[in-house]
């Protein structure tokens, strides 16, 4: 039988937040039997030759502490996972996407948070261009969901928010998947944006639509989790998605969000880039991102 995972990308600038992303990479590595790479990135930016000389010396040896740290962290944890740590010059997102391109890698687990001036490596924006272009999924770490101890992470309560589109569906086969893998619960999620049709004449028409619309993309997300054996429930609410999604958070014991980059446009299809760029930007949950691009998941 195939593993879920089978490789897992953590970036890290040696900051809190990438420390955050950092745990999160190594415990769902450990649970899902993933091999670890480690990636710091040395920015490289227009100036003086004799000043590079001088100062990618310095950025360079505070990188390569920073691979090392979550390289021991890791072994740390768990003495069994294999760990590969590298450290680049170039432009932090573009060589992030093309070293996990390039090695097949399966899901990247970074912060949103980093360093910023002269010790850049590792930024919110650099999180975004990533989850942007990455043709993979991106587990989006934000620094208020770091536990004490890798040991405190919970994979339990997934929420699975659902517009039916086909960017959507994808991220519902990783949700479902991982709670497979993990044995955790899903939560899925319906948001009727009343605001798109708010000068319409025919809103209670509209309203039911999408009423509709949700129960069955709720229906249809109920119905695979029961086929795969995992426990689930479903949820439809009156709101903009990203203050949706959030509430719903907030008020529940959500452990992670899964959700795609990408769906449809058009009343009621709501789930934009925007929204899960927002999503990620405000939730204290991480955030596992699943562009449209990316492959199904492996049965585990």
């Amino acid at each position: 039988m195939s593993k879920l995972i089978d490789s897992i990308l953590i970036p890290t600038d040696g900051s809190d937040g990438a420390i955050a992303g950092a745990k999160y990479g190594i415990a769902l590595a450990s649970r899902t039997k993933a091999d670890v790479s480690v990636i710091s990135v040395v920015e490289v930016t227009p100036g003086p030759e004799d000043s590079e000389e001088l100062v990618f010396p310095r950025l360079e040896e505070r990188a390569d502490q920073a691979v090392e740290t979550v390289a021991d962290m890791a072994h740390s944890y768990d003495d069994e996972l294999q760990v590969t740590t590298t450290v680049k010059r170039g432009t932090p997102f573009q060589t992030i996407r093309e070293y996990a391109h390039r090695r097949e890698i399966d899901v990247i687990a970074m912060g949103t948070k980093g360093r910023t001036g002269l010790e850049r490596v590792l930024l919110g924006s650099v999180t975004e261009n990533v989850l942007r272009t990455a043709r993979m999924p991106v587990l989006a770490v934000p620094p208020d969901a770091a536990r004490p101890t890798i040991e405190e992470i919970p994979f339990e309560q997934f929420l699975l928010p659902t517009d039916g589109s086909d960017g959507a569906e994808i991220a519902a086969e990783w949700g479902i998947a991982l709670a497979v893998t993990l044995t955790a619960t899903i939560h899925s999620l319906f948001s009727v944006d009343t605001s798109l049709f708010s000068r319409a004449r025919n809103q209670e028409e509209m309203f039911d639509m999408l009423e509709r619309r949700g129960e069955e993309a709720i229906d249809t997300v109920r119905d695979r989790a029961t086929d795969a054996g995992v426990s689930s429930s479903g949820t439809i609410a009156t709101g903009s998605p990203s203050n949706v999604i959030l509430t719903y958070v907030s008020d529940s014991d959500v452990d992670m969000i899964v959700m795609g980059t990408h769906g449809q446009t058009g009343v009621g299809q709501w789930f934009l880039g925007s929204v899960t760029e927002n999503v990620v930007r405000q939730a204290d949950v991480p955030v596992f991102c699943v562009p449209i691009s990316a492959e199904s998941p492996r049965s585990s």
